[in-house]
């Protein structure tokens, strides 16, 4: 929940896993969170970053890779259209 001063006053807010669209659970221990930097031209890193969350499931059948791969081009893909 945020208040009036825009500040979050919940203890915890969950996430939710970026490939499957489902709510990690806080006992979820083999879920990740990776934050991939952004780069300009030069191949400098510009204080940018995208985060995504992958729920343990995900990672056991051994989709996290594939999955953490598909979702970072279509996000280059709609960063590009814009």
């Amino acid at each position: 929940m945020i208040n009036d001063e825009g500040q979050v006053v919940d203890l915890y807010i969950p996430r939710k896993c970026a490939w499957t669209n489902k709510l990690i659970t806080a006992k979820d221990h083999a879920s990740v969170q990776i934050n991939i930097g952004h780069l300009d031209a030069n191949g400098v890193y510009s204080n940018q970053y995208t985060t995504f969350a992958i729920a343990g499931n995900v990672r056991a059948m051994g989709e996290g890779d594939s999955a953490l791969d598909i979702m970072w081009r279509k996000k280059q893909v709609e960063a590009e259209a814009h």
